[in-house]
């Protein structure tokens, strides 16, 4: 079923307050901050129909709503404005990645950058299976990693690079760019995380750059930062 204009600046207002807050959102916060031009009952209803078909659930504490992982996607796919990443920024993250670098040395300090500019868990992988993190301590920050065991199950991954094989495996070699949910890769305790991954080619090197979050990640500003990454890397010359 196709949704309404109405419902789609609905599902945009929720998911970007979400992405803000990490709260459930209700029907007063939707009609206090967001001019959508309808009365609050009718708002009410359409986020009853929106749970149903399966974009919104209700979380059993709250009378807010969250997004599921189909809300994301719709989000992302067909909702969300993409950020132009400022001048500023692209010139800030080409002065840290030199051309000058051992390899090993410049996929360690692409995650350190990349985990600095999102905010996020950033992850750099190479052909032989390497695999660089940083950005740890940004996740602690995030609501959503105060349970241990989805903390110990994201950062496990970083152990092992077997753990990336069904992310690997999602990431086709058309694909630039893929924007995958913890529900999709059915790893116990990963169901409230995102992830953007991408791949880069140098000459002689290719790998994989991921950033992982939750899964309300700012994806309009953290999309634009991974492509550039992996295209920086690609126009290095090794």
């Amino acid at each position: 079923m196709d949704l309404t204009e109405r419902q789609k600046n609905l599902l945009r207002s929720i998911i970007e307050k979400y992405i803000e807050t990490a709260e459930p959102v209700g029907s007063e916060t939707v009609e206090k901050e967001f001019t959508l031009g309808v009365s609050p009952a009718t708002i009410r209803n359409e986020m009853v129909k929106l749970t149903s078909l399966g974009y919104l659930r209700q979380p059993h504490t709250s009378a807010g709503r969250t997004p599921t992982s189909m809300g994301m996607k719709f989000y992302v796919d067909q909702l969300m404005e993409e950020k132009t990443l400022s001048l500023k920024d692209e010139v800030a993250i080409k002065e840290e990645l030199s051309e000058n670098e051992p390899f090993e040395k410049l996929l360690r300090h692409t995650a350190r950058v990349l985990a600095d500019q999102t905010r996020s868990l950033a992850i750099a992988t190479d052909e032989e299976g390497d695999v660089y993190a940083a950005g740890m301590a940004n996740i602690l920050d995030m609501p959503e990693f105060y349970d241990i065991d989805i903390t110990r199950a994201v950062l496990s991954m970083l152990d092992k690079a077997e753990m990336f094989q069904p992310i690997l495996s999602q990431l086709s070699r058309e694909d630039q760019l893929r924007i995958l949910f913890g529900e999709e890769l059915g790893i116990p305790y990963l169901e409230p995380c995102g992830f953007v991954v991408t791949r880069y080619q140098m000459p002689t090197h290719s790998g994989m750059l991921a950033v992982i979050g939750p899964s309300r990640l700012n994806y309009p500003t953290i999309i634009p930062t991974m492509r550039y990454f992996a295209q920086l890397l690609s126009e290095l010359s090794r």
